[in-house]
């Protein structure tokens, strides 16, 4: 059950300026050549070790295979965040807040089975995803809205899980965590990975503040998210540390094709310590 989408979406110059960033970068290779493998368009980064193998091998074709590598690295950060939602049942609903292409959600339904809703502000991501999964044959089960995570117009006590997956530097967190409080049921599961500036350092760093810039976002110290988990209802259950886990991706990343020069910052930030890649679990009380 859903109520009616809210009349106004982007409520906001900021929101409109990142729906802009995300509707102007349709052609963005770093996305849509590693989709083209198989077809899970991804918006989020990697983890796990690579295999140095793929930077072997004939130069010709060396950067195929090293587009092919990052793009089994993303879907393995995925899998890591669908294996913390919890025992799915193909009677739930869930939601994919800021879903982008479309690729997690596609995933969580071939997992579980259930009815997959994705949210985002991008006109052209929710066009470009339902069309995933209509190709897919998934449509009646998955499909993704022009809407506001902050403000989705969904039934409240209406979803038994939520996840984000590197959105959450667009909105303010306790607006955020107050919109997924209502929309999940007692006991509900909310999946978290981001990533966050580190508190420890004092005000953030070069490295971090350029990539705000890059992406057009606003990254939360690690602090943030408890308070506002703490403020919603929302009880964390585990805290992984997936830095160390993404290094390897980014430093792979800067070897091919797809670099987009935002790669240094990322690295530079992991290895000084001033920016961590957290994955939070936590229930809805």
């Amino acid at each position: 059950m859903t109520t009616s989408a809210p009349s106004t979406v982007l409520r906001t110059p900021y929101q409109e300026s990142v729906a802009a960033y995300w509707n102007s970068n349709q052609q963005d290779p770093v996305n849509l050549r590693l989709g083209e493998i198989d077809g899970l368009y991804h918006h989020h980064y990697g983890i796990g070790d690579y295999d140095p193998a793929v930077l072997d091998g004939p130069q010709e074709t060396r950067d195929s295979r090293i587009i092919e590598e990052l793009h089994r690295l993303e879907t393995a950060q995925a899998d890591l965040l669908l294996d913390h939602l919890g025992d799915r049942r193909r009677t739930d609903r869930i939601m994919d807040a800021g879903s982008g292409r479309g690729g997690t959600s596609i995933m969580a339904e071939r997992r579980f089975g259930c009815q997959v809703d994705g949210v985002s502000i991008s006109e052209y991501q929710v066009d470009f995803a339902n069309k995933q999964a209509a190709e897919r044959g998934v449509s009646e089960r998955v499909k993704f809205h022009f809407r506001n995570m902050l403000d989705t117009g969904f039934a409240t006590g209406s979803r038994q899980a939520i996840w984000t997956n590197e959105t959450t530097m667009y909105v303010d967190l306790f607006e955020l965590f107050d919109e997924f409080s209502r929309l999940l049921q007692h006991g509900g599961r909310y999946v978290c990975i981001t990533g966050c500036s580190n508190d420890v350092n004092g005000l953030r760093s070069k490295a971090v503040s350029r990539i705000d810039e890059h992406y057009t976002c606003n990254i939360h110290p690690r602090s943030a998210y408890f308070r506002a988990l703490a403020e919603n209802n929302l009880v964390p259950i585990e805290v992984v540390d997936l830095t160390a886990a993404t290094v390897p991706y980014w430093e792979l990343r800067a070897k091919c094709s797809v670099a987009t020069g935002i790669e240094d910052p990322f690295l530079t930030a992991y290895k000084e310590g001033s920016f961590h890649y957290l994955m939070i679990v936590a229930d809805r009380i």
